[in-house]
């Protein structure tokens, strides 16, 4: 099961990012717990414009929800059948979350991974390793979009935290291909 955050969140991270989804149309709204939004920690709402947020969760765990929601906005529009499938959505926007977490200092494994395993185990026809390799490169892409626009001081490049994970053989070799050539200075050392 995801366990909530605890504890502060980076300075500025919320206002940054309440900011961006202000910018996108979305008004950001506290509600008071889990039980105003059908048991979620957010809900983005996009026939309303609305990103509603729990209140009584620590301020980590409100602006990792909030990172999360900003992807959805960024990734997904429901009302219109841009997603193929919830879970592909989930993953993604929980992924997004975790880099903009790192990005400032913070360690979302407990929540994240638990998290993107379900959604990605719920996909049809789709392993859980081939939904996140699927999602990966619109995740980074995202992801690296909202922290260019962020001006919060940001301690790492959006790189998920080690995951106690052993690399494969050869790992240090991996080259990156022209083809992923960064259109900003910023952009080249955020990689997945």
């Amino acid at each position: 099961m995801p366990t909530l955050l605890r504890g502060e969140a980076p300075k500025g991270l919320w206002d940054g990012l309440r900011a961006l989804i202000q910018e996108s149309g979305f008004a950001v709204a506290l509600v008071p717990d889990a039980a105003a939004i059908n048991g979620a920690n957010g809900l983005t709402d996009f026939a309303h414009r609305i990103v509603s947020v729990r209140a009584d969760m620590d301020p980590a765990a409100g602006v990792k929800t909030l990172s999360h929601e900003l992807a959805h906005i960024r990734m997904h529009n429901l009302e219109a059948g841009v997603l193929s499938h919830r879970g592909v959505g989930e993953v993604e926007a929980e992924s997004v979350a975790l880099m903009i977490g790192a990005a400032h200092g913070m360690d979302t494994r407990d929540y994240t991974v638990p998290y993107v395993s379900a959604w990605a185990g719920s996909v049809p026809g789709k392993t859980e390793t081939e939904v996140i390799q699927e999602t990966g490169e619109r995740v980074r892409r995202a992801a690296v979009a909202i922290l260019d626009q962020l001006s919060t001081d940001q301690t790492g490049a959006g790189d998920p935290p080690e995951l106690g994970l052993s690399l494969p053989v050869g790992h240090s070799e991996v080259t990156v291909p022209d083809t992923l050539d960064h259109r900003s200075e910023r952009l080249g050392v955020r990689r997945l």
